[in-house]
């Protein structure tokens, strides 16, 4: 039904495909791993440039990876965000020696789930089944005018478009022009293999309907103890940035606490605004101190580097 259109995101893939991404051409089931979970919610270049060659390169294997500490693995994966991939990651590389080649096994391992689990068949182990992404989201929504698809209609679309001789390439095909040529805003309509079967090419910026939502607001005071020079940190506990190190917040504030001013950090679901506050004080028996080289060894999240700039 699709083989015209086949045809033709094959070609423009060959001509305008980003093909010498390093986890394209790699036959390791282990770095198309990493690198796919490298890729939620982070763009591509961030992942290329700062984080994929690192990472792989202290982690070599799955084995090196279920062998080293929660912290390494942490600090390794410092800035990229969404910390709880990480953790996911390092969790899976205990529980396995190989990574699984079925849809059904792959999801059974943390933090893995459809999206994930369609990406490393497809890649890692070359089977017939589509991948789906934000970029492909996209792309279907606009090509069968679903202004608010679900999930399952979305997969269903996958499925029927999917070449299923060549799913290889389709699939990054798909990514690519989603990417590059169907873009959010102002798609390059005239220039996309699938114009000729896109039924929202007309409008497509209504396809899929952008929910807009209004963040909520955090507000945190974080209080640090200083004492001969070296900071009070803690190991985040809870769910939120486990396993991360950081200045803990408190309800009240000591009356001899010295505000040293305020930071704010945006994260997917809320924005959150801190007070930050600094009392010189004997170290508490349950505080971990720390000088500022120690600190550079620890991993810590981006609101937590930005406290920190303020006692620099």
């Amino acid at each position: 039904m699709y083989k015209t259109v086949h045809r033709q995101i094959h070609r423009w893939y060959e001509n305008y495909g980003r093909r010498d991404l390093p986890w394209r051409n790699s036959d390791d089931p282990y770095e198309i791993y990493i690198s796919e979970v490298m890729l939620q919610q982070t763009q591509v270049k961030t992942v290329l440039e700062h984080y994929y060659f690192p990472f792989l390169q202290k982690f070599p294997t799955l084995q090196a990876l279920a062998s080293a500490s929660l912290d390494e693995v942490l600090k390794a994966w410092e800035g990229l965000g969404y910390y709880n991939r990480a953790k996911h990651l390092h969790a899976s590389a205990q529980q396995i020696d190989t990574l699984p080649d079925t849809l059904e096994a792959l999801q059974k391992l943390p933090g893995i789930g459809p999206n994930i689990a369609h990406a490393i068949c497809a890649f890692a182990f070359k089977q017939s089944v589509p991948v789906m992404e934000a970029n492909v989201k996209r792309i279907l929504s606009r090509l069968f005018t679903l202004s608010t698809p679900t999930a399952k209609e979305l997969w269903e679309k996958a499925y029927t478009l999917l070449d299923r001789e060549n799913p290889f390439d389709y699939n990054q095909a798909m990514m690519d022009i989603g990417a590059l040529i169907c873009t959010p805003r102002q798609p390059k309509c005239t220039h996309c293999p699938l114009q000729t079967i896109c039924q929202g090419k007309e409008n497509p910026t209504l396809y899929p309907q952008k929910q807009t939502k209004t963040l909520p607001r955090r507000i945190e005071n974080i209080l640090i103890y200083r004492h001969h020079d070296r900071l009070s940190l803690t190991q985040r506990t809870k769910r939120f940035l486990h396993g991360l190190w950081g200045f803990p917040s408190v309800e009240k504030i000591p009356k001899s606490a010295q505000s040293i001013g305020e930071v704010s950090h945006t994260y997917t679901h809320f924005k959150l605004l801190c007070d930050i506050y600094l009392l010189e004080e004997e170290i508490p028996t349950e505080k971990y101190y720390f000088s500022l080289s120690e600190i550079e060894k620890l991993a810590i999240s981006k609101v937590d580097e930005k406290i920190l700039k303020l006692l620099i």
